[in-house]
């Protein structure tokens, strides 16, 4: 009887990466290792199995016939290797922020963060920054990271099949403008009065190509125009310069604190509206996974954080992946 294959996790990690990325120095990139390690690491496995996994040249890299049918088998033998790990590991819980330094009474991830915090003082719960649920997205799949918030629906369905959602709010979108903006001196904005003005939806950045898809969307059904992309701002103190120095109104949602020299208007006929879903992998078992969820039914009962507003808009595509929001 032939001994058993002694395959390490990392191997088949490492395959995974180039899998998905068909690329070796972006699959490295990603892994956080060199490009000869993860070659290396591809070839081994390789051996081991007797198969050619790739067909690669220098322009090039696919899979074979062989690495096709090897890959959901090596995902699930991964998602069950990191879940019998995260079983007996002692270690921190990692929850997407999204944006550092970004503050506000009722950002949804901050208050659920600190409602699971509140609810389990000796767990270790740290906050990460990815930038937006397209960057936690892939995070999450590389297991450097527990949640992320965001639009489910906005990531690619390859993705979303490997990830597990729960919407959790609808949340009011806005716009940010310099206070010397025409549509800082309103109160609230009508939509219909974007018409003169390119509207920016942070399209240049890739952390948040989630956000940039609802933003198109949103434009596009009501005529209007979006502002060219530009290499996104970094924190309160970068946006407010990003917002001086290119000065197009800023698709947002409410509940942050104001950006300095800058002013946050609510959109209005329709209330265009953001869904929010807590984001994780789907053998994830942890209790400050169901303490973030219990947070979000209660505030949400409480608030209506599911309710719709008359007349609101939303994408069609998030209403068939999420009939609750209708």
């Amino acid at each position: 009887m032939p001994a058993p294959l002694d395959i390490h996790p990392r191997l088949l990690r490492s395959f995974i990466a180039v899998a998905e990325e068909l690329h070796f120095g972006r699959a490295a990139t990603r892994m956080f290792v060199a490009q000869q390690a993860l070659s290396r690491d591809v070839r081994k496995l390789e051996d081991l199995l007797g198969l050619a996994l790739f067909d690669r040249d220098t322009r090039h890299v696919e899979l074979t016939a062989d690495g096709r049918r090897l890959l959901p088998k090596a995902r699930r033998i991964v998602d069950l290797h990191q879940s019998l790990v995260e079983d007996v590991e002692v270690r921190p819980f990692l929850v997407d922020l999204n944006s550092p330094g970004l503050t506000g009474p009722d950002l949804t991830a901050d208050r659920l963060l600190a409602e699971a915090r509140r609810a389990q003082p000796d767990v270790d719960v740290l906050a990460r920054f990815h930038g937006g649920l397209t960057a936690g997205a892939q995070a999450l799949l590389d297991r450097r990271l527990d949640v992320s918030f965001g639009r489910f629906a906005g990531l690619a369905p390859e993705v979303r099949r490997r990830l597990w959602h729960q919407l959790i709010r609808l949340e009011p979108m806005a716009v940010i403008v310099p206070r010397d903006h025409p549509l800082a001196g309103l109160r609230q904005v009508p939509v219909a009065a974007l018409g003169p003005y390119q509207v920016d939806i942070c399209a240049g950045s890739p952390a948040t190509v989630e956000w940039a898809d609802l933003g198109y969307r949103f434009l596009t059904d009501h005529g209007l125009r979006p502002a060219p992309p530009h290499a996104p701002a970094v924190g309160p103190q970068e946006f407010a310069r990003y917002l001086a120095r290119h000065g197009d109104p800023v698709l947002t949602t409410l509940g942050a604190d104001e950006v300095p020299g800058a002013a946050t208007r609510p959109l209005v006929d329709p209330v265009p509206l953001s869904p929010v879903s807590l984001v994780s992998r789907p053998n994830l078992r942890h209790p400050t996974l169901a303490a973030l969820l219990a947070a979000a039914a209660q505030l949400g009962s409480v608030e209506g954080w599911l309710q719709r507003p008359a007349g609101s808009w939303l994408p069609a595509e998030d209403l068939e992946l999420d009939p609750k929001a209708g």
